[in-house]
């Protein structure tokens, strides 16, 4: 026994346990080779990590996508509340960033991926949290992400390989806020709602012209948003971000949108983001918007810090002007309760101009490879930087005035549905009855002539306004327009709308007759009609006076009667939902 405790005491001690080698945080974006974007596959997993070593950020499903996969949320709050009614409850100003929505122009959800890492990990981000709460969709187009390829994006220098721009449905998800074919949109139109963000941004890659800056960004239209928080965009926000960004050299432009042969021919135009795209369905709801468009021909590198520095800049600006924000917000839903006018289209007003400082690039001309005429370049040996006017006042063509309330008949369960998914309330009738308010007849209105997003878009729409008395069923709905969705109401609902859901087809049917004649059997009807009404007679004649191609048409004129008449359907061209006014 004496042996053996010596032998034991005589071994060498066991040497301690080697310490676990540090998490390696690096995002597939940063173990690349700098041209390289995640798949959707590691996108999640990276998030999930976070998720599981950081309480303040959390990964979630918000709904699913047109491909069957769940679309996914992250919350980043550093007191680890993740729930937004009580977020908001706190005052906290709330920063919603979604990446993917063209999943070809990934660099949002590569730079989203190391922002919220470093939020974590860096002691001067985490206090520009103190007062806000992020929200990131880490890929909004799943389905697109799916279907990576490495040609589509053809005017693109890199990544290596991509997402595709159509959805499962080859729908392009940022035309779809009104319509909402996809189940991508009805899932963010309840995510949106839930949160109510101050401050939405959609980063994408541009198309068009060449030019020096590796970003460009679209902001809310300035005549489009409440004046309250235009005021506040203009005066503050913008010159802040423009300011910051150029201050570590990412010089910013308004979006590159122009009508020239190159952007210093005429100057740049202001992007009118209607309500079909992301940026035009959040300004419904009093929430400023950004699109960020780095340029398609810089390096993949430099895209994703430029979409990185901004972001976190825009952060820590929300962070610095948390009070006035939402002071603006909070002007702006008060007097959106009460505001009687409401512009339905926009035209752009050229005598109005801004000078920006814009640093392009000469466009020029040479023999073309391909046809041997001549073809347009842009020479980077030759950059310039010169003053250009910049048109971005836009004035209203249509406006109506608030109703007190709409009535839509339960049939159109479609438009109730999509309704209900951005938030509005509604209140069923208990009982038949009989409401009096307004109703338009569609006087007139032009259709594209192939399909657009899965639709033959109507525009020009003019109606004819009459008061009547309609029946409505138990079950229709009555939608009070004292709630804060009562501009995205006028919006869809209003037929003259640019994005109405009329213009988006939701009510062809009623465009099409549905009873008609024989015009041998009504000729005798007709003639009875016109002799025991003279003065419809009288008409009749005026009318064939005034217009010799109607005088001459037999059909038109019995037509004419027809429609004068009982036996005309009052229903066909009648806009079926009600103004309570």
């Amino acid at each position: 026994m004496f042996a053996f405790l010596v032998s034991a005491l005589l071994l060498p001690a066991p040497s301690p346990a080697a310490p676990a080698p540090a998490p390696d945080w690096r995002t597939p974006f940063e173990k690349g080779n700098g041209n390289t974007t995640t798949t959707h596959a590691e996108c999640i997993s990276y998030y999930q990590q976070l998720d599981a070593a950081y309480p303040e950020i959390q990964l979630r499903e918000a709904g699913t996508t047109d491909s069957g996969r769940p679309l996914h949320e992250v919350v980043v709050s550093l007191d680890g509340d993740f729930e937004p009614a009580s977020v908001r409850a706190k005052g906290r100003r709330i920063v919603f960033i979604q990446n993917g929505i063209h999943p070809g122009e990934p660099e949002g959800i590569d730079a989203s991926m190391m922002l919220a890492r470093d939020y974590m990990q860096k002691k001067e981000l985490r206090r520009q949290l103190a007062d806000v709460v992020l929200v990131f969709i880490p890929i909004y187009n799943v389905d697109g992400a799916l279907n990576r390829n490495a040609t589509t994006r053809t005017n693109q220098n890199g990544p290596e390989s991509y997402g595709f721009r159509g959805n499962a449905r080859n729908l392009d998800l940022n035309r779809d806020y009104i319509k909402q074919d996809s189940r991508n949109a009805r899932a963010f139109a309840q995510l949106f709602q839930r949160w109510q963000p101050d401050i939405y941004v959609d980063t994408h890659t541009s198309n068009g012209a060449d030019y020096q800056y590796t970003m460009t960004l679209i902001a809310t239209q300035k005549d489009k948003l409440h004046p309250a928080l235009s005021q506040y965009l203009q005066q503050r926000l913008l010159p802040a971000l423009y300011g910051g960004m150029d201050k570590q050299k990412w010089y910013l432009t308004p979006y590159v949108d122009f009508e020239g042969r190159t952007p210093d021919a005429r100057g740049l135009v202001g992007f009118l983001e209607t309500p079909r795209y992301s940026t035009g369905y959040t300004t419904l709801f009093n929430t400023i918007g950004f699109v960020t468009e780095t340029h398609m021909l810089k390096a993949y590198t430099p895209r994703v810090k430029a979409t990185y520095d901004f972001l976190d800049l825009l952060i820590k600006t929300v962070h610095q002007d948390a009070a006035a924000i939402a002071q603006a917000r909070a002007t702006a839903a008060e007097q959106t309760r009460t505001q009687q006018q409401f512009a339905l289209g926009w035209r752009l007003d050229t005598t109005q101009a801004e000078r920006f400082t814009f640093r392009g690039y000469e466009g020029k001309t040479k023999p073309s490879e391909v046809s041997g005429l001549p073809r347009m370049y842009y020479d980077r040996k030759a950059p310039y930087v010169k003053s250009v006017p910049y048109y971005n006042t836009f004035r209203p063509t249509v406006t109506v005035q608030r109703p007190q309330a709409y009535v839509i008949p339960q049939a159109w369960g479609e438009v109730v549905e999509r309704l209900r998914l951005s938030g509005v309330q509604l209140r069923q009738l208990a009982a038949d009855t009989t409401i009096t308010g307004e109703v338009y007849y569609i006087q007139d209105y032009k259709t594209g002539p192939r399909p657009y997003e899965g639709h033959y878009l109507h525009s020009q729409v003019q109606v004819r306004p009459v008061r009547q008395a309609r029946p409505f069923l138990r079950g229709d709905y009555v939608v009070s327009l004292n709630q804060p969705a009562a501009r995205y109401l006028i919006e869809t609902l209003e037929p003259q709308a640019t994005d109405s859901f009329f213009a988006w087809g939701f009510f062809d049917s009623i465009l099409q007759q549905k009873e008609y004649f024989s015009d041998y059997v009504f000729e005798d009807v007709a003639a009875e009609l016109l002799r025991r009404k003279p003065e419809l007679r009288a008409q009749l004649e005026a009318k064939k006076k005034a217009d010799p191609t109607f005088a001459a048409s037999a059909a038109a004129q019995l037509d004419w009667v027809y429609r004068q008449s009982d036996h005309y359907e009052a229903s066909h061209l009648r806009y079926p939902v009600l103004r309570v006014l």
